[in-house]
Order: C-alpha cells, then sequence, then structure tokens
C-alpha cells in the first residue's frame, strides 16, 4: 500500500513539472468525451489503459465479476445499467468493448462447478449474470482451453444484454454506436476481437 500513497503523493509534482502534462490534465477539468465505454472483468490482471494504450479521460470503464451486463430493467435499476446508459446517452460514446480475459476466475468457477457456498454474494452473481450452460464447456483435459471457450462464449453473451438496452438499441440502429467483443489472454498479451461474420475471436 506504502507504494501507492507515496505515487498519489508524487502525482500533483509529477503533473506540474511539464508543460504537456499540465495541459493535458487542465483539459480533462473541462469535462470528458471518452473514445469508447469498456465493460471488462474486475480482476487485478486486466488494466484496460495497458491493453488500449489509454489515456486518462480516453476510456469510461464499467468493471464487475465476469464482466457481466445485467439485464436491463427499469424497475430495478444498478450501477452497471446507470454507467451504460450514461456513457452512452449522454457521453454519446461511439464505441462499447466488452472484454474478457483468460484464467477467469468467475467463469472459471462456472465452468468447474465451484461450490460458492462460502461466498454467497459471489455465486448469487454469477448464477444470476452469467450463461446457465458454461459448465458444459468444461473439458478437464484442457483446462485452461475449457475456460477460454467459456469466456469468449460469456462475452457473446453480454453483447447481446446490451443490444436489449433502449439506448444502446437506438444508437446502433441509427449507425452511431458500434460494439467490440474482445479476449485478452493475461499470459501474452495477445487481443482477440469476435469476427460475426465468422463467429469466432481472432487475432487483432
Amino acid at each position: 500500500m506504502q507504494t501507492f500513497i507515496d505515487h498519489a503523493r508524487s502525482l500533483g509534482e509529477r503533473i506540474a513539472a511539464g508543460d504537456e502534462q499540465r495541459e493535458w490534465f487542465g483539459r480533462l477539468a473541462a469535462g470528458q468525451s471518452p473514445q469508447a465505454l469498456f465493460i471488462t472483468c474486475s480482476d487485478s490482471r486486466v488494466v484496460p489503459s495497458l491493453i488500449t494504450g489509454a489515456r486518462p479521460g480516453d476510456l469510461f470503464e464499467l468493471r464487475t465479476a465476469g464482466n457481466a451486463v445485467p439485464p436491463y430493467r427499469v424497475e430495478r435499476p444498478s450501477g452497471e445499467a446507470a454507467t451504460i446508459e450514461y456513457a452512452v446517452s449522454v457521453l454519446q460514446v461511439p464505441d462499447i468493448v466488452v472484454c474478457g480475459h483468460s484464467h477467469c476466475g468467475a467463469i472459471g468457477a462456472r465452468v468447474r462447478g465451484e461450490d460458492l457456498r462460502a461466498v454467497p454474494a459471489v455465486a448469487g452473481w454469477l448464477n444470476s449474470q452469467l450463461p446457465d450452460d458454461l459448465g458444459a464447456l468444461r473439458s478437464d483435459a484442457e483446462a485452461d482451453t475449457g475456460v477460454a471457450a467459456a469466456v469468449q462464449r460469456n462475452v457473446r453473451e453480454q453483447m447481446d444484454r446490451l443490444r436489449a438496452y433502449p439506448c444502446v438499441a437506438e444508437r446502433i440502429d441509427a449507425g452511431q454506436l458500434r460494439l467490440h467483443g474482445w479476449f485478452y489472454a493475461v499470459d501474452t498479451g495477445l487481443v482477440l476481437a469476435h469476427q460475426p461474420a465468422v463467429d469466432a475471436f481472432l487475432p487483432l
């Protein structure tokens, strides 16, 4: 923790020391106009700015266990739905990326059918937000392969959920919003993108 504290203490000094830095962060104070909404897992190994090279102000981020997007329900508002709606309707982001990742603990737990009774909130979230058929992708011989396939299946599912959001559907229909499904390999840095024409994840 001390490393984080030291960095936070010196951030203002480092910004003040450079003309370009001062100008960049000064513009951020006037408002935000992110290039994309980036929806990904809460996993600490997944760092959107590292993957994309984004600078402050470039990405509007939503992070949940298993990069899950709750179904749209007006009568049951959620922080996730509010984040999506704000990004799409107010900030008018032109792109949304749903990024799953290899070695995902949330997806792996569903694929392996792990006993999650000790963490009931986690179990409830995964049971309600992730596809029911992930366990069918289990591969005892190739565990990592099975999890990767399940992660990619989940990315497709979350993109479908996004399309059911009225604000998302409206802007897609108007040609103002694009959806992207990504798979990030934490051990190699390789990023695959879903190609709808062949329904497969291929290198960017």
